[in-house]
């Protein structure tokens, strides 16, 4: 699931109306630039507002309504050249969305010999009002202190700086991350696991800082779809189990078969609910419709979160919130936790129950028959993977001592060598502190004990959303 609105990014440029009859060519030059800037942030999925060039505090106040009234999620700012800070504040305050200044000069440096042959001085000034758009960033920033307002920059070329246009990069992804977490649905289906403490989580604190919605769910109902699934509806989604798992010899047709009718309306609860991440538990004791729907479900779970719509078992809200932010960059995000050290390898293992994100796997995830689930009522099949080796990063949403949340990130490697082979995700994982000290690090922030993984190194791109949401970021690694 992702929201049918696209992500709407607002630009403007900032100039001085009084420039432009002393200094020929220069607001055209200067509107150039601003287009140069449009095309650089336009792609595929994220709608552009281009206000053009803003010249006076009348235009700034329109453009603040503009940018309001198309709903903008991010504005950046480009300045050009100097301007009056008294045209930037209107649009930033109306607007009410973060901002991001560009300081961006047009050329790696003036061509300072050319420039001194000129020989028409007002010419000259003109050229260099072209250049000078870190004069008034400091003006800025003053302005933006002093009225409370978050602002951010980039510092770089117009041209040529993938250094630059990187982080713009990176500030557009994490915008699109916020958009999508603020839309989203996250249903919650069973209730928490007794007695473990640390996931117990304010459910109306997640909405107040992400946004989104919480769509409770019965497993009455899962188990009431499953009465309806078809004959066809199951021999199909045993065909694919197939096609996507490495299914084990000792994987019987029955319980293949148990988990396709499962998964058929596990996809159907989804839809009817329009969600884009689950947590769930439950034990069904008492009730064997419900046993049996929840005991069948990772393999249907599997595949959800390989959609991107990420689930997290043992009803943990906070990792489902990790998972989707994780995923939403397009990293994947595995549920995992703390499994065993290895101190003669020096890595950390972790893994959990359950789904797995199949799509950030080494190789193709197995699927293991398993007489009993650990902690857990019932028996059925699971999952068995590795993450993909190379770049990781792991995230969770911690909730603090002074009951707000705060995002915990380390960077590390998904190593190979042996894992645990007990049907469930496992993966060797080597931080550059050693697996001693990420250890103690990791804990003295207070996470739950689970959190999500995915691939690559992208704890700049959380630092970024984290300042959108006004979140504290810690970064371990």
């Amino acid at each position: 699931m992702t929201t049918k609105r696209q992500l709407r990014v607002g630009l403007f440029g900032i100039g001085l109306d009084t420039y432009w009859p002393q200094f020929k060519g220069l607001k055209a030059r200067l509107e150039g630039d601003v287009r140069v800037v449009e095309q650089q942030l336009a792609r595929p999925g994220v709608e552009i507002v281009n206000l053009g060039l803003i010249d006076n505090p009348k235009r700034a106040l329109e453009a603040g309504h503009q940018f309001r009234a198309a709903d903008v999620d991010l504005i950046f700012l480009h300045v050009t050249t100097y301007a009056l800070s008294s045209t930037v504040l209107p649009v930033v305050q109306r607007a009410r969305v973060p901002v991001i200044i560009l300081n961006l000069a047009p050329e790696p440096a003036i061509d300072y010999a050319n420039f001194n042959a000129m020989g028409d001085r007002t010419a000259m000034t003109g050229e260099w009002l072209a250049h000078c758009a870190a004069c008034p960033v400091p003006e800025i920033a003053n302005v933006f202190n002093r009225a409370g307002i978050d602002f951010h920059q980039v510092t770089g070329m117009l041209r040529n700086d993938p250094v630059c246009w990187n982080e713009v990069d990176a500030w557009i992804e994490a915008a699109r991350v916020a958009h999508t977490m603020f839309h989203n649905r996250l249903g919650l289906m069973g209730h928490y696991y007794g007695g473990m403490l640390d996931i117990y989580s304010d459910t109306m604190l997640q909405c107040a800082t992400f946004g989104g919605h919480m769509e409770i769910l019965e497993v009455d109902e899962l188990a009431a779809m499953r009465r309806e699934v078809s004959a066809k509806q199951i021999k199909d989604r045993v065909a694919r189990f197939k096609k996507v798992f490495e299914v084990q010899s000792d994987c019987s047709q029955a319980e293949l078969e148990r988990a396709a009718k499962t998964s058929v309306a596990l996809d159907r609860v989804v839809k009817e609910h329009d969600l884009g991440s689950l947590a769930y538990f439950y034990s069904g004791t008492g009730n064997a419709e419900n046993e049996d729907a929840i005991n069948s479900i990772i393999l249907g779970n599997s595949l959800l979160t390989a959609r991107g719509i990420p689930v997290a078992g043992e009803y943990e809200v906070k990792n489902a919130q990790a998972m989707k932010i994780m995923d939403t960059f397009g990293a994947g995000g595995s549920f995992t936790e703390y499994y065993a050290m290895d101190f003669t390898d020096d890595v950390v293992l972790m893994g959990h129950d359950g789904p797995g994100h199949i799509k950030i796997a080494e190789g193709k995830t197995k699927v293991r028959p398993l007489k009993v689930y650990h902690g857990k009522v019932g028996r059925g099949l699971s999952v068995e993977m590795s993450v993909k080796h190379g770049a990781v990063t792991l995230l969770s949403v911690v909730e603090t001592r002074d009951r707000k949340l705060k995002l915990l990130v380390a960077e590390g490697e998904s190593v190979p060598g042996p894992i645990l082979e007990i049907g469930n995700t496992n993966s060797r994982y080597k931080f550059s502190l050693g697996a001693r000290k990420f250890v103690n690090d990791w804990n003295a922030h207070g996470p739950a004990h689970h959190c999500a993984v995915g691939l690559g190194h992208i704890a700049h791109k959380i630092e970024k959303f984290g300042k959108l949401l006004g979140l504290e970021v810690a970064k371990v690694c």
